[in-house]
């Protein structure tokens, strides 16, 4: 029987069962959905995967199929030097790591030859696991750490297409060794983006170890093939765009950050183009960066006056000593004004506080008086009396006035962004140049990276599968017995494993810490 006080119960009992069923009915609805699609989503990764390029890359794979066998071969070859050498670059990079580690004045970043920042696991055939090759004046960068947000998309569009032509490398190998091509597919993992095939692993176990080492190794041979040609672009770069712009006439400025000391008035514009820092010629980029450290490197130097002028100039103030031991004998207040050092004819250290920009306008620079001596006309070598670190240099960018920047010059390179290549005509874009020639280097930095790191025999990186099929091919005949192979194998893959670890460890230690 039905009574009143049962009428809310059924009530809640069957809205529960409607929702549970249409809850159920959504779930499967969109699970169908990612189906359809390709999609895959999980916590922190989104995987997306299609065939829709398959008869693209079956076209690739029987493609000049005696060019692709020596083409692949070679590869095979690159990738097993590339397994040995990638240890000997680890444990080396382990080593000074360790020694900057222990060291009370470490050294600069610049000398180490790799610096491990972050590694993304991928869905594929390997784990990716992302380096920076570092070079003279390339700091280490991670994302949200020390990369500026300027370059995110240089750093992430870099590892995308080094992803990609790494896995376009194993499908085409995969093909032209008739194993089955099932897909190709994109991830993102967090927020580094990163590329997969999937091939038929019941093929791949079947051919020979050679054919499974012309599989494996496609893809570090193929981040070596870009890495290679985006350095040719890179110096080639210049002839490429001869037609549109020129180069060796300066440093053009193409930005100017809002707290730049550069900015100003009297400071830098966008396009405008310096030829001179102090005594040192400027025809490029390089140059700019070179001449900033000679400067930052070196002692002030000074500015040739003559005696009428210095004493036409300076008007009595009072010394005082800072707090670094420097001296300063101008007002705090003055803008315009700058306290200098000269000696005279007893060697006595003498200071004068001098407009700035009239000492130094048409003067000759100088380290010594004797720098100065010049028909028979009495001066002195006058030094800007400044705090240890900073400089005052003179900034020729004409026809503009020269800029004259007082502060640290790192302040200065930091701040201001310079392009070696001027447009023949205005209607052509400054910035052009600097995206092809900063994605350049990037290419060159993560798919060496990736050729690298995905060499080493290391678990679940490219690493691994080389080093079996390498021991297959070359130990079958030694140790007869699979397992005791399989044994060999798995000890030299925790230990390269273990180096890795420890690398990536201790670089984001290094990176994060200092």
């Amino acid at each position: 029987l039905v009574t009143l006080q049962n009428l809310p119960r059924m009530f809640w009992s069957s809205w529960c069962c409607v929702v549970l069923q249409s809850s159920s009915s959504l779930k499967a609805s969109y699970e169908d959905w990612l189906l359809t699609y390709g999609l895959s989503v999980s916590p922190f990764h989104l995987r997306w995967q299609t065939a829709l390029f398959n008869r693209q890359f079956y076209n690739w794979g029987r493609w000049k199929p005696k060019f692709l066998y020596l083409w692949f071969s070679v590869g095979m070859v690159f990738g097993i030097v590339a397994m040995f050498g990638s240890v000997i670059l680890l444990g080396k990079t382990l080593l000074q790591t360790l020694t900057q580690m222990l060291t009370e004045a470490p050294k600069a970043q610049n000398d180490r030859m790799l610096q491990v920042v972050v590694s993304v696991p991928s869905s594929g055939l390997c784990l990716r696991a992302v380096l920076i090759m570092l070079h003279e004046n390339s700091p280490s960068s991670v994302p949200g750490v020390n990369l500026p947000i300027s370059q995110l998309t240089y750093f992430f569009s870099a590892i995308l297409v080094s992803g990609v032509i790494h896995e376009v490398g194993h499908g085409v190998a995969a093909i032209r060794e008739q194993v089955r091509f099932n897909g190709f597919g994109i991830f993102i993992f967090i927020v580094y983006p990163g590329a997969f095939v999937d091939l038929f692993t019941t093929h791949l176990q079947l051919i020979s170890p050679i054919q499974q080492l012309r599989i494996f190794c496609a893809g570090v041979w193929h981040n070596f093939v870009l890495g290679v040609a985006s350095f040719m672009v890179l110096l080639l770069l210049p002839a490429i765009l001869f037609p549109f712009y020129y180069t060796g006439v300066g440093a053009l400025v193409t930005e100017v950050a809002e707290d730049s000391p550069a900015n100003g008035p009297r400071g830098l514009f966008v396009g405008d183009l310096v030829t001179n820092l102090q005594d040192c010629p400027v025809y490029n980029v390089e140059d700019w960066n070179s001449c900033l450290g000679d400067i930052s490197e070196k002692s002030q130097v000074g500015y040739c006056v003559s005696a009428a002028t210095l004493q036409q100039l300076s008007f009595p103030a009072r010394v005082y000593r800072r707090l670094d031991g420097t001296v300063e004998c101008c007002s705090n207040n003055s803008l315009t004004d700058i306290c200098f050092s000269y000696s005279n004819k007893l060697d006595r250290h003498l200071y004068a506080c001098l407009p700035a920009r009239k000492v130094i306008e048409a003067s000759k620079v100088c380290r010594t008086n004797m720098d100065c001596h010049k028909d028979f006309v009495p001066s002195f070598c006058v030094t800007p009396s400044l705090e240890n670190q900073t400089r005052l240099i003179r900034v020729k960018h004409p026809p503009h006035i020269d800029m004259l920047y007082v502060g640290h010059p790192m302040h200065l390179q930091y701040t201001v962004s310079l392009s070696s290549f001027v447009p023949r005509q205005n209607f052509l874009s400054i910035d052009l140049p600097v995206v092809i020639e900063t994605f350049c280097k990037y290419l060159i930095s993560l798919s060496g990276a990736l050729a690298v790191i995905n060499a080493v025999p290391c678990f679940a990186l490219d690493g691994q599968w080389i080093l079996n099929s390498f021991l297959e091919a070359t130990l079958s005949s030694l140790i007869v017995e699979k397992q005791n192979r399989e044994l060999v194998g798995f000890l030299i893959l925790l230990a390269g494993s273990a180096l890795l670890a420890a690398n990536v460890a201790l670089g984001l230690w290094m990176v994060t810490a200092r």
